[in-house]
């Protein structure tokens, strides 16, 4: 897999290098994210939805496994409305306004998934 991606930077290095009177140009893209990035990005919500934080405060934190299972549909709902985003993106976009969106996707439905579980405890009877 690893050669595979080695070979295609080289081929896009070649190619840029070609197009541009021989010296090579360095083309960063950083969208998509990779799977070692995404990773680090539910790790980082599962940690912030069970420990205590500015939102745990407010709304309340969440058990383990649940907040895994609330912290992996966030980015995966932020991750495809960032990907649709990006489909319209011009050719030499960079992936910066991608990446803001899906870090705004992010953030705005960590807060309505607090939001809506607090809702949830509060309308819940007591036992």
């Amino acid at each position: 897999m690893a050669e595979g991606a080695a070979a295609e930077a080289k081929g896009e290095i070649e190619k840029n290098t070609a197009a541009g009177g021989g010296y090579p140009s360095l083309v960063l893209k950083i969208w998509p994210p990779t799977q070692r990035t995404r990773e680090a990005v539910l790790h980082r919500l599962v940690e912030t939805l069970t420990s205590q934080s500015v939102l745990s405060k407010r709304y309340g934190s969440l058990p383990g496994d649940e907040a895994a299972a609330v912290a992996g549909a966030i980015e995966e709902e932020a991750f495809t409305a960032a990907s649709a985003a990006s489909v319209g993106g011009g050719a030499d976009d960079d992936g910066i306004e991608v990446l803001h969106v899906y870090s705004q996707e992010i953030s705005r439905r960590m807060v309505e998934s607090a939001k809506a579980r607090a809702v949830a405890s509060a309308a819940a009877p007591n036992s």
